[in-house]
């Protein structure tokens, strides 16, 4: 990026880069299952709250938080329930209903605090459950503004199906951050750099026999993927009801959101906005972090 005294530029926004120091907060959830969260704090408001996909953790959005809270912007990102130094749910009962009341919970505290809904950016799992709150709510809205990263009621089966042949993969885990790397860069062909040990240890964790595992609770994948196609009726039901502004970043590369998918959401909330960034697939944040950043910031600061 080109440097401006003390900042740089990202289209004509002068980003502060000395304000990346973050705030590290476990915040309990209803049935007692503690959640790790990350705060960037900032002036702006209303705040950003940060809801990552299936399979992910906060870190997915570090880049993002820290650029936005240079601008002056409060943004907060946390592990979901079974993902990343969240707690894991005993015996792996988990439902969805459980992590839209996490997401409810962490959002209502920055709401409290602030004296504002904050806008909610949602990636996949994250933008699902963002419809399930923001459309059934009875009265206090609980965000005063959607951002859906790449996802739609209604998904491709084939895309979902490949996030899912990755998760069930390598059973055993990797015998080295290495074995690790390469495991990704067969999933992601299209990412030029090659993960770093530092950048992966976040990702995972070492069991007894010192093998390393991703960092998800391996009983969500039958739970929760078996709950999410009787979901359907619920999210479109819901997303009919949400007035909220509503802004829709999909990957033109994507394989899970569609041209298809896309209308039918718009049919569904005509007064969203769409935005489609040309060279990202599903993992927009990662794919293109800058276009990614730009189009919150434009979308946040015209509400």
């Amino acid at each position: 990026m080109t440097q401006v005294c003390r900042g740089y530029i990202l289209g004509r926004m002068v980003i502060d880069p000395t304000t990346s120091t973050s705030v590290h907060e476990t915040v309990v959830a209803h049935d007692g299952i503690a959640l790790a969260t990350e705060r960037w704090p900032g002036s702006r408001r209303p705040s950003l709250i940060f809801a990552h996909g299936f399979g992910q953790t906060r870190h997915a959005w570090a880049g993002s938080a820290r650029t936005l809270a240079g601008l002056g912007f409060d943004a907060t990102t946390f592990d979901a329930r079974g993902h990343g130094q969240s707690d894991h749910v005993a015996g792996g009962d988990y439902h969805m209903p459980q992590f839209v009341s996490d997401l409810l919970t962490v959002a209502g505290r920055r709401a409290a605090a602030d004296g504002v809904a904050p806008v909610l950016v949602g990636a996949s799992m994250g933008g699902l459950l963002g419809l399930v709150a923001a459309g059934e709510a009875d009265e206090a809205h609980p965000f005063s503004a959607l951002v859906l990263v790449d996802i739609t009621p209604r998904w491709e089966t084939r895309g979902v199906e490949r996030i899912l042949g990755f998760m069930r993969a390598h059973p055993d885990g990797f015998a080295s951050y290495e074995e690790a790397a390469s495991a990704i860069e067969v999933y992601l062909p299209h990412r030029r750099e090659r993960k770093t040990e530092s950048q992966l240890k976040p990702l995972m964790r070492e069991d007894a026999q010192g093998r390393l595992r991703w960092h998800w609770d391996p009983a969500m994948l039958d739970s929760v993927v078996s709950e999410s196609e009787r979901y359907q009726p619920r999210l479109f039901a819901a997303a009919a009801r949400v007035s909220v502004p509503v802004l829709l970043l999909s990957g033109g590369r994507s394989d899970v959101v569609s041209h298809e998918t896309v209308n039918e959401f718009l049919k569904l909330v005509p007064h969203a906005r769409h935005v489609t960034l040309p060279e990202a697939t599903h993992m927009v944040a990662g794919d293109a972090n800058d276009d990614f950043t730009r189009e919150i910031v434009r979308f946040t600061e015209a509400l």
